[in-house]
């Protein structure tokens, strides 16, 4: 993210992603699973999920949301953010004031998600702050777009991590247990739209949203985050 500039194009910033991957010695997990066509996901607002790095050329201001996973040693880890394109000669730029509210609020949900995941409490729970924080601070969740549990696969047990709260799901967490947690937010009515690449999916509103990701390991305790 630290990369990410105007005037450059999203492939050269995924060119840059995948350098640093490389000299990790990680392989993209989203092209070793899936076949995708780029090392990243870098996605343009109203776009804010899987958008395929191109020749799109970033403006100053402009909302992107990166997406990085990756495969080391045969473990998979996966984290993402969102954040306003700086200027070429600065390393960042101010939001638009309701930009600037939905991403601290964004943040704070992921935050409070975290305090969620604990051994021995409902996995529902996750979903629950996040949607109750969403709330508390004028948001809606993207109901379509959820975490996931990953480890040595990208995607796997416990399954799919709601943005929402979700009764019928009984599953517990258990120490040990690896989940990407992911939460999305927008100021829209929370759909999203598969676009005609087959890959990109913006807000079906094309309402502001935003996304920020950890990987971590459920304890007791505070979870250990895995990712930065």
């Amino acid at each position: 993210m630290k990369a990410a500039r105007a005037g450059m194009t999203t492939g050269e910033l995924d060119d840059h992603g995948r350098r640093l991957l490389r000299a990790a010695g990680a392989r993209s997990a989203p092209e070793l699973a899936y076949n995708y066509p780029g090392a990243t996901c870098i996605s343009v607002s109203p776009v804010i999920a899987h958008g395929i790095p191109g020749k799109h050329v970033l403006e100053e201001g402009e909302l992107i949301h990166i997406d990085v996973s990756a495969e080391l040693n045969g473990y998979y880890a996966d984290t993402g953010a969102s954040m306003c394109v700086p200027p070429a000669d600065k390393a960042e730029t101010r939001p638009k004031p309701e930009v600037q509210k939905m991403l601290e609020a964004t943040r704070a949900a992921l935050s409070k998600a975290l305090r969620a995941a604990r051994a021995g409490r409902p996995l529902n729970g996750i979903g629950k702050a996040v949607q109750l924080e969403a709330k508390r601070r004028g948001f809606n969740v993207i109901y379509d777009l959820t975490g996931h549990g990953i480890g040595r696969r990208l995607h796997e047990a416990p399954g799919e991590i709601w943005n929402f709260s979700n009764p019928s799901d009984r599953r517990m967490l258990k120490t040990g247990n690896v989940l990407a947690i992911e939460p999305f937010l927008t100021t829209g009515q929370g759909r999203i739209r598969e676009m005609g690449d087959g890959w990109s999916l913006r807000t079906a509103d094309n309402a502001l949203a935003a996304q920020f990701e950890h990987t971590i390991i459920v304890t007791h305790g505070r979870p250990l985050v895995l990712t930065v």
